[in-house]
This record gives C-alpha cells, sequence and structure tokens, in this order.
C-alpha cells in the first residue's frame, strides 16, 4: 500500500510521466502523425519527413537565434505583430497558459513568435511587449528580422500560409495558427490559437510527444546497457 502511494505521488509530482503511465501499454502507444509532404529515402525503406529549416533571427534582447539554439527542444511557434487588436490578444493569452503549463520542465518545451510587422516591431518593442504580457523569456522568445525570411519561414517551412508573397511590402501574413515542432524539426500538429479547446489539444499533444521521447530513450538505454 505503501509502495502505491509513493508511486502515485511521483506520477502526480510529474504531470508527464503521469502521460506516459496512461499512454503506454504493453501494444500500445499514442503516437502523433506527421504534417507535411514526404517521400521515400534513398534506400527505400525510411520516410523522409518534412523539416524546418534553417534560420536566423533577432530576439527581443538583441541576441541572434538560430535553429541551432532548438536543437534537443520541443517548440510552438505562432506569428503575430504587436498592435494587432484582433486575434493576436487571445493567441497570446493562450501561449501564456502553455508557457505556465510546461513550467515544470524547465526548458525543455519552448515558445518562438515571429512578428509578421519587423519594420515596427523593433527589438526594443518586442522587448516591451514580453514584459507586458509576463513572457518567461528562457523558453519564450519573440523575434524579429528580413521580412522575405520571415514570411518564407512562415509557407515553405511552418506551413501556415498556402498564398504566395514576395515578402515585399504588400505583403501580408495574418495567421491565428499554432505550430508544433518536434525535437528533430518535424512539425507534428498545427492547431487555432485563438480557440481553447485546440490549444487543450496542443497541451495534450506536448505531453505525447514528451512520453514519445521519454519511451525513446528508455528503449535506447536498454540497447546500449545489452550491448555493453
Amino acid at each position: 500500500m505503501k509502495q502505491k502511494l509513493i508511486i502515485l505521488l511521483f506520477l502526480l509530482s510529474f504531470p508527464s510521466a503521469l502521460y506516459v503511465f496512461l499512454s503506454v501499454g504493453k501494444t500500445n502507444f499514442i503516437h502523433l502523425s506527421y504534417v507535411g509532404e514526404r517521400e521515400l529515402a534513398p534506400n527505400g525503406k525510411d520516410t523522409i519527413y518534412h523539416t524546418v529549416a534553417p534560420f536566423s533571427f533577432t530576439n527581443q534582447d538583441g541576441k541572434i537565434l538560430t535553429d541551432k539554439d532548438y536543437e534537443g527542444k520541443i517548440y510552438v511557434v505562432d506569428y503575430f505583430f504587436t498592435t494587432c487588436k484582433t486575434i493576436c490578444p487571445k493567441m497570446t493569452t493562450e501561449l501564456i497558459r502553455v508557457q505556465d503549463k510546461f513550467a515544470y520542465t524547465k526548458g525543455l518545451i519552448q515558445i518562438l513568435s515571429h512578428t509578421v510587422d519587423p519594420e515596427n516591431d523593433s527589438v526594443s518593442v518586442l522587448k516591451s511587449y514580453a514584459d507586458m504580457v509576463h513572457a518567461n523569456t528562457e523558453t519564450w522568445n519573440f523575434v524579429t528580422g528580413d521580412k522575405k525570411q520571415l514570411y518564407d519561414m512562415a509557407r515553405n517551412s511552418y506551413l501556415l500560409n498556402a498564398m504566395e508573397g514576395d515578402g515585399g511590402s504588400d505583403d501580408f501574413i495574418h495567421s491565428e495558427l499554432f505550430v508544433l515542432v518536434d525535437k528533430e524539426k518535424h512539425i507534428r500538429g498545427i492547431y487555432d490559437g485563438t480557440n481553447i479547446k485546440a490549444v487543450n489539444n496542443l497541451i495534450d499533444d506536448i505531453k505525447v510527444l514528451t512520453a514519445e521521447y521519454m519511451i525513446k530513450e528508455k528503449k535506447n538505454n536498454k540497447v546500449r546497457s545489452a550491448a555493453e
């Protein structure tokens, strides 16, 4: 009885562990699908999934952030602008919820918010916005940069907008979508960031993805132990 109580307290203390416990059985494991086009690898067996391209942007602290900063991380992407009065405040509210929900992961789960209005959303403006929404900038970055690169990433990497554009002055992306990216830079889900139920699904999927990696690591440890 005492042992069962200790196990229950452990599971309740670590939400990802609880999700593994509930999601994994002898023959069953919830597995997230991949989003985007895929192709067969040259070996004719493996599948090559859509992958987010390398990037380089400047965050709210004036630091250059690249895709290298997100290696080994699970992250949520959105596109917004600080003067937006329609969908962006709702999206920010939901991202605050995501941030707070996964604070216990100590940086494993990240948020990356891109401005669609780099002409106005300077580093200092993004810094003020981050402070205003009480973002933990250890895990949530707001980035600006070259408009064409920002828009190319939205369209071609994060699959947020199917409409063609050149990143010029008349080009504008206004998307309510959140994108879930795994550690290998594959897209594992796209969600309506203005919809509470959709963001609940995102939160659940992050837990599933976290559990997925925990199971992989456990299997890899067993293989390494057997080989030693």
